[in-house]
């Protein structure tokens, strides 16, 4: 029996031996792949985590922290890379992977590039604005939850919302969330549950990688969540998980189980705050029933109660004055108005009406001498102002020498002062006090003074 069990193998020394025949390969030493990332994972401790995928097969893959140092970029789902490394087993699990040494850029696969330019797109059109995103309520009465009927995520929603908020009622809204029918599914659904009176809808799926996430990225779900009129909380994946959705949504949730804890209140905490309002409750009704208490007490030994013919005493009394005080305000405003009306009996304009009249009349005949004798001073002082200048004009007029005998000689309207500007047979005009004679140069002499 003993020789029997010592044929079996522990699973462990099988693993280890697989791993000695991987790493005794020289082959398998260096090798160099090309593929798409997904499931990309970054450990705490810095290690890279992912699967290197084609078409048809995939490999799983870790870059431990010393080598991703090295790095000139940050992997992420959907790239496509080269990498550098070496094939071996892992014992605990059994698998095999390759142990990336060094990686590279291989271009960016096609479902990042149509993320990415989606992304853009919808921001640059405001989709992601906070200022369109729509309060969740604090007390919601009915949830509606868009995911698939069977799984995890409408498990944990369903599970969490009962635990925390159990009078809370839920509708779902079954739909497909992976593969190219369930874009236009999530959609159908998403108006669907805007014709219901809901307070907020929860919309998502558990984790996966860039493809079975990938409904959550199409442009007409993003465009259905922004046009709900109802509140959507995205519950898409894993924490490191972000879609379209996510962006669009009124708020992201990091999975489906904190989806519903973001929708619905902890019973326990409304319970405490119940508690903590009823007891503010009782303590105000007792201060103000003690108040009101006091208050009684207060007028039970009123002097006022015990004597009621004393409030009327008071007010009698104060009716009296106001009275008198009406009394003397009517007096005084009829003695004023009666010395206002003798004021104007006695004034003068009353009593001789034309005596205003007469007083601006004697103002303005002064008024007219007075303009009279300005004008006459003014005219006297330019006539004789004028008489002088036509004195000064005359002392400097060329003309007045032609009195005395002299006269004018011109050429061609120019005066001749010397004989040398005259040419024998120039003609001449020669201006005398009475008349103009017109002349011909026939001799010139020089006149020396």
């Amino acid at each position: 029996m003993v020789g029997t069990e010592e044929k079996y193998l522990k699973i462990s020394a099988l693993n280890e031996y697989i791993k000695v025949m991987f790493d005794e390969n020289s082959f398998l030493h260096k090798i160099y792949l090309k593929g798409e990332i997904s499931n990309f994972k970054n450990h705490t401790r810095g290690h890279l985590y992912f699967t290197l995928k084609d078409e048809t097969s995939r490999i799983s893959a870790v870059m431990f922290y010393n080598k991703a140092l090295s790095l000139k970029f940050k992997p992420e789902d959907g790239m496509n890379v080269l990498v550098e490394g070496r094939i071996s087993c892992y014992p605990a699990q059994g698998t095999y992977q390759i142990y990336v040494d060094s990686m590279e850029m291989d271009g960016l696969g096609n479902l990042y590039i149509e993320y990415e330019k989606l992304k853009k797109k919808l921001a640059s059109e405001g989709l992601f604005d906070a200022s369109f995103k729509k309060p969740i309520p604090k007390y919601p009465k009915r949830i509606g939850i868009i995911t698939a009927s069977t799984g995890a995520a409408i498990r944990d929603i369903l599970s969490t919302i009962k635990r925390r908020y159990p009078i809370c009622e839920t509708i779902l809204f079954p739909s497909l969330v992976q593969g190219a029918s369930a874009a236009p599914e999530i959609v159908r659904q998403i108006r669907r549950a805007n014709e219901y009176d809901l307070d907020v809808i929860i919309c998502g799926r558990g984790g996966g990688s860039i493809e079975d996430l990938w409904a959550f990225n199409e442009e007409i779900v993003a465009r259905a969540i922004f046009e709900s009129k109802i509140p959507i909380i995205s519950a898409v994946g894993h924490e490191v998980d972000f879609t379209i959705a996510d962006f669009v949504a009124d708020l992201r949730a990091p999975t489906p189980t904190g989806a519903a804890e973001m929708a619905v209140p902890m019973k326990y905490d409304i319970e405490d705050l119940l508690k903590e309002k009823k007891s503010r409750l009782n303590a105000l009704i007792k201060n103000n029933l003690k108040t009101k208490i006091e208050r009684v007490k207060s007028l039970r030994t009123s002097f006022v109660l015990k004597n009621p013919m004393s409030l009327y005493e008071l007010k009698e009394q104060k009716l009296d004055t106001l009275i008198e005080l009406l009394n003397k305000g009517m007096q005084k405003k009829i003695s004023d108005n009666e010395m206002k009306l003798n004021t104007i009996k006695n004034n003068m304009v009353l009593k001789r009406p034309l005596a205003s009249f007469e007083i601006k009349k004697n103002n303005l005949e002064n008024y007219q001498v007075k303009i009279n004798e300005y004008i006459k001073r003014h005219l006297e002082k330019k006539e004789h102002e004028t008489t002088l200048l036509v004195n000064t004009l005359k002392l400097v007029n060329p003309l007045n020498i032609l009195d005395k005998g002299y006269s004018l000689v011109a050429k061609e309207n120019k005066i001749i002062k010397d004989s040398n500007d005259l040419e024998i047979e120039d003609k001449i005009n020669i201006k005398l006090k009475k008349g103009e004679i017109i002349a011909v140069v026939k001799e010139k002499k020089e006149w020396k003074i």
